[in-house]
């Protein structure tokens, strides 16, 4: 019996959790593809890699509508938090990288530069409340020239 357990899993865990194509084309096309931890890609493919447009739907909630290039987030692209944040801007090797807006669920919003993931360069931070940063951001907080506008 133990055997016959060891084996149902292993059958398991090979054929539920395994990557796989499960429609269309994953080579060099379109096509859906799933990761073994249940990420999905559903988009353009080149290669076997996702290359294109494409669609990304983490199991964690996220989800990702945008550019895609080798597997990673490159170009113009959404991505939407499970938490209720959202980014629509620029991606380079999968990180926040350009000019984007940055949209926190608190009602917090950045519109700005992004290098690395963080706010870097020119941007304008503006809080729930009405006040407002416009300036200079380095490794994601004010830095250099800026103004600060209260919501009085």
């Amino acid at each position: 019996m133990k055997t016959l357990l060891t084996i149902f899993f292993l059958f398991l865990s090979t054929s539920v959790f395994a990557d796989s194509c499960v429609s269309g084309d994953c080579n060099n096309g379109y096509g859906t593809y799933v990761i073994d931890d249940g990420t999905k890609y559903i988009g353009e493919h080149k290669n076997g890699l996702g290359n294109g447009l494409g669609t990304i739907i983490y199991v964690n909630g996220d989800k990702y509508i945008g550019g895609v290039k080798n597997d990673l987030l490159e170009g113009q692209g959404t991505y939407a938090y499970a938490s209720g944040d959202k980014h629509v801007g620029e991606y380079k090797n999968n990180l926040r990288d350009g000019q984007g807006t940055y949209t926190f669920a608190s009602g917090d919003k950045y519109v700005g530069e992004f290098k690395n993931n963080v706010f870097e360069g020119l941007g304008t931070y503006t809080f729930a409340d009405g006040e407002k940063y416009v300036g200079e951001f380095k490794d994601g907080k004010y830095n250099g020239q800026g103004t600060f506008i209260s919501s009085d």
